[in-house]
């Protein structure tokens, strides 16, 4: 599945575009899901960096109250981090601990993703142009671009940072547990 979901965007004219409608199609599915450990196995398994970056874009619009208009890009992920709450509402078996873990395993995950996507230095990391236009761009030796909203800087990071760290301190309180520290650590 995962394969064939992968050639399914590389081989249209526009894999940004298909990778949208795969992803549309795919998140009602992902929401579905009951168990994390089955969503991560589905992310953690996609061939497709582009394809699994616009699921977890849709996935954390859904957890915003007021989802953001910006195209996917740094700037959209640090407002994911600082507006994102719970992503699946719906589960109530699992402690709230859990939650945030999972949402700070997805932005890691999305951070990870959009990089191989955009920021990888790679002549060969052109995931958002066709295959047929993907070589002349290495035969050009053509870096990939940043957009405008991929211009942070260390301050916007530590703001944002400490924001979701305020929030989760008042919904968790303190100490937070060793999987939540371990995961800040590695998102810092």
């Amino acid at each position: 599945l995962q394969r064939m979901l992968s050639i399914a965007v590389e081989v249209d004219r526009s894999p940004t575009c298909s990778s949208c409608k795969i992803a549309g199609v795919m998140f009602p599915f992902i929401l579905n899901i009951p168990v994390r450990s089955q969503r991560e196995a589905l992310l953690n398994t996609m061939e497709s960096h582009l394809l699994r970056c616009k699921l977890l874009e849709l996935m954390f619009q859904h957890s915003c109250d007021v989802p953001s208009a910006l195209p996917l890009s740094l700037s959209k992920i640090l407002y994911f981090l600082g507006h994102s709450s719970e992503l699946l509402k719906y589960q109530d078996e699992v402690e709230t601990w859990q939650r945030w873990d999972e949402l700070l395993q997805y932005v890691s995950l999305l951070l990870l993703s959009y990089q191989s996507v955009i920021l990888a230095l790679s002549l060969a990391e052109h995931l958002r142009v066709s295959l047929n236009e993907r070589v002349d761009l290495i035969l050009q030796k053509a870096k990939p671009r940043l957009q405008d909203d991929d211009s942070i800087s260390q301050l916007d990071i530590h703001l944002k940072l400490e924001e979701f760290l305020d929030r989760m301190q008042q919904v968790l309180g303190q100490p937070f547990p060793p999987q939540i520290k371990e995961k800040l650590h590695m998102l810092r």
